[in-house]
């Protein structure tokens, strides 16, 4: 099948002029004199917030970056950002770019093989880092990489003051010369993939994929992203949808605030007040689940149970523009008892969010818009600076990930593969030619997921293509659905699927610590660890009747027919999830063979 053949969906480029020549920093300029007393960053204080205007924020910026050119940053120099996700990693990034270098974010998890791998592949010999603990891994990694300690100036210690004073005889002159050398194709960062199936891989990102996807998604969704929009960051800015969300932000004027403490995030929702948030599923799924679990300590999972199903059918009769009278007095009765009670937990203030990284499921899409909050499904990876797909809140299809931004075309390859190319998809892998080369087909990026395009342009995503099950009797099975299913139950922290050359499939079930123990109070259950949890009949039975429920939306053949409790938690920590909380599926594979092997022994 030729491209011109293949099911494709494009939207074009209309109303608006694509910036072409712009960096981020030209753009991070043109906020600020739009109005430079306009509150662009927010610091947190205590159990409040200090608003940094726009024009003490490019101060900063300006400081920062002056201290780096004075330490002997060049143009094109790569510097580390390695630290959880705050003001401080957004004053770094800019502060780099200011200064004409290419930022190397580190996830706060990385581990000393790949703190060393990054250091090596992109010659990183200096770094922005959080406290001295960061530094020292890096120096560590350095060290068993063989490399020359790297220069690293640590945020907790008085980073930017020490790069102020360092930099205070560099002139403006000095300082303006460097930035405008980076221009719009000069690269703005190397984010390295996440490694969940192999070494990971450096994605060259442009000024202009920052600039020119950020300028498309103002379009595409501009009900969201306007100048009143208040973003909590609370994914890790390592991360390239953070990241994107920040430069989003930053370009738009909107006021941006950070949160790395997902144990603070209530709290910090409570006292920013934020409009729009951004996650990956397994947010929305605490959040849901969280709600449950308080339902049921105060003995009103009843009620839950019932304003969740209201809340369902009522976001369904929506799409058919025709909600029935006696559903919009139950979703008015339920919205007093429950949904504004959890819009009171997110700050009361939340109208938007955007869910990526894996596929939310229509049904927390269905209810979350019952409750009042539009969560709108997007679609990208690295190598698109993150969104090629975003649904429209106006035309949104619950259980797509809506359709490509402008100037973004997307196609399904002959063998089910989603292909992209337009203005988010990165140049190339750095350092790796070969790899570059075997990604890209006759002009389309091939991201490695499954998906269909329907008649209106809209795509859905039906699984990874490494992850494909192919059972002894040839059978087909993509993971992804049934283990999307399986861990809306609050138990579940993470089901890994697995079947691949076995006569059916099973599934490894770890359960979520966190969610556990009131779960078993509700129950009127004794406290128990996980590895208690997992030989405990009661749980057993639970998690068999969640197995039940997922077999229920497939055929026989592709249901799971054996699975077992495993007494550990996947985490980043332990090296199980990626940083988008992704499985590392051939690390769980390996690490769990016996356990796998035990449920084919029969």
């Amino acid at each position: 099948m030729s491209p011109t053949t293949m099911p494709q969906a494009t939207t074009p480029v209309v109303g608006f002029e694509v910036d072409t020549v712009s960096s981020t920093t030209d753009i991070f300029l043109r906020t600020v004199a739009e109005d430079p007393k306009r509150p662009l960053v927010a610091k947190p204080d205590g159990e409040s917030w200090i608003e940094v205007p726009a024009g003490e924020f490019l101060e900063e910026v300006r400081a920062a970056a002056k201290g780096l050119i004075a330490l002997g940053v060049g143009v094109g120099d790569r510097i580390a950002i390695f630290g959880p996700t705050s003001y401080e990693w957004t004053l770094s990034d800019y502060a780099v770019w200011y200064a004409g270098g290419i930022s190397v974010p580190f996830y706060d998890t990385s581990s000393e093989d790949q703190l060393a791998w990054m250091l090596t592949d992109a010659d990183v010999a200096r770094g922005l880092v959080a406290t001295p603990e960061h530094a020292d891994r890096v120096r560590a990694a350095a060290a068993a990489a063989g490399r020359p300690e790297p220069a690293l100036r640590v945020w907790s210690a008085g980073a930017f003051a020490d790069l102020a004073e360092a930099g205070k005889d560099i002139t403006d002159e000095q300082l303006e010369s460097a930035r405008s050398q980076v221009g719009s194709e000069s690269v703005a960062t190397i984010i390295y993939t996440s490694g969940t199936t192999g070494k990971p891989k450096g994605c060259v990102l442009t000024h202009a994929n920052f600039v020119q996807t950020a300028q498309a998604a103002r379009h595409q969704i501009p009900s969201v992203l306007d100048t009143s929009m208040r973003c909590l960051l609370f994914l890790p800015q390592a991360h390239v949808f953070a990241r994107f969300i920040e430069v989003l932000s930053i370009s738009n004027g909107a006021l941006l605030a950070h949160q790395s403490d997902l144990t603070k995030l209530t709290d910090a929702m409570g006292s920013f007040h934020p409009s729009f948030i951004l996650g990956v599923p397994r947010v929305f799924e605490k959040v849901f689940n969280s709600a449950l679990a308080t339902a049921q300590a105060g003995g009103k999972e009843k009620i839950f149970r019932r304003a969740e199903q209201v809340a369902v059918a009522y976001s369904k009769a929506l799409d058919t523009g025709n909600v029935p009278l006696s559903l919009k007095l139950q979703h008015a009765l339920f919205d007093k008892l429950v949904y504004s009670k959890l819009r009171a937990v997110m700050g009361d203030n939340v109208t938007h969010a955007v869910s990526g990284g894996g596929a939310l499921g229509a049904h927390l899409g269905h209810f979350f818009r019952g409750l009042g909050i539009i969560v709108l499904e997007g679609y990208g990876l690295t190598e698109t600076t993150a969104p090629i797909t975003v649904n429209v809140p106006e035309n949104s299809k619950i259980g797509t990930v809506g359709v490509p931004l402008p100037g973004v075309s997307v196609a399904i390859a002959p063998d089910g593969e989603i292909l992209a190319k337009g203005v988010p998809v990165f140049r190339e892998y750095w350092n790796n030619p070969e790899a570059t080369a075997k990604e890209f087909h006759d002009g389309w990026f091939g991201t490695g997921d499954l998906g269909s395009i329907d008649d209106d342009g809209y795509l859905t995503i039906n699984g990874r293509k490494k992850e494909i099950i192919v059972t002894s009797s040839g059978k087909n099975i993509a993971p992804a659905p049934l283990e999307d299913v399986l861990r809306r139950h609050p138990l579940v922290g993470q089901p890994v699927v697995v079947g691949e050359n076995r006569k059916f499939v099973s599934a490894l079930v770890f359960l979520d610590s966190e969610m556990l123990p009131g779960w078993l109070k509700n129950h009127g259950l004794p406290e128990m660890d996980l590895r208690e949890a997992a030989a405990d009949d009661t749980i057993r039975a639970e998690i068999e009747k969640a197995v039940e429920a997922v077999n229920r939306t497939v055929s026989r053949a592709e249901g799971i027919k054996k699975f077992t409790i495993l007494p550990i938690e996947l985490s980043e920590e332990n090296g199980y999830l990626s940083a988008k909380q992704s499985v590392k599926r051939h690390v769980v594979n390996k690490d769990f063979a016996e356990d796998i092997d035990a449920l084919y022994a029969s």
